[in-house]
């Protein structure tokens, strides 16, 4: 009984699941289009060709919207950062600083290919109701970096390897974000540049 159950339900959760991923991805389009002050769930909804009450099914409003995009960015971003860390955290500190240009490259990769990217990045920063998502983020990412530099640094604080890391995550999504606006550097040049930056940060963590 369950089981027929659960097969009843399953083609409604992929659909819903289908319907907010259509919803997020005309939204990041319409975001890159119109703005963050624009753009509204009426617009959302008719690009995606619901009712405004369908939509309201999933997201109270555009800031909910905003911030399941924001989310949405993020996890794609912090699967870039496991799968990094699986080839490269069990080589040591030494070999996770060797490859730190390997991860700023493919994170901005997979920013830029999100629909809407640099109007999510700036809704997070800009919107009060949407801080804490970044926020939040960052400080996840730096716990991932924290867990995989720990075991090879038995002999530092985990608050001053944390902090350390907190700063290095910093300047790596500040870099990026720099690269949509400023159209005077050559993006491949900026990220190799952090990457030296962030090398040296990293290995004198294994110093002390």
């Amino acid at each position: 009984m369950n089981g027929a159950v659960a097969a009843k339900r399953r083609p409604q959760q992929d659909r819903a699941r289908q319907t907010q991923a259509r919803l997020l991805d005309v939204a990041g389009e319409l975001l890159a289009e119109v703005g963050i002050e624009r753009i509204s769930t009426n617009m959302i909804a008719a690009r995606a060709g619901l009712s405004p009450p369908a939509l309201y099914r999933y997201y109270d409003d555009k800031y909910a919207v905003l911030e399941a995009l924001g989310r949405r960015l993020m996890a794609r971003q912090n699967a870039v950062l496991d799968a990094w860390i699986a080839r490269h955290g069990p080589g040591g500190i030494a070999d996770m600083a060797e490859h730190v240009g390997d991860l700023l490259a493919v994170n901005a990769a997979v920013t830029r290919a999100e629909p809407g990217a640099v109007w999510i990045l700036r809704a997070l920063h800009a919107t009060p109701r949407l801080v804490h998502v970044r926020l939040e983020s960052h400080r996840q990412v730096t716990d991932r970096l924290a867990d995989a530099c720990a075991p090879h640094l038995p002999g530092l604080s985990r608050d001053r390897l944390w902090q350390r890391l907190r700063l290095a995550v910093e300047i790596g999504f500040a870099a990026d974000e720099m690269l949509y606006e400023e159209d005077r550097v050559s993006a491949m040049a900026v990220l190799d540049d952090v990457a030296q930056m962030l090398r040296p940060l990293m290995l004198d963590l294994a110093a002390g």
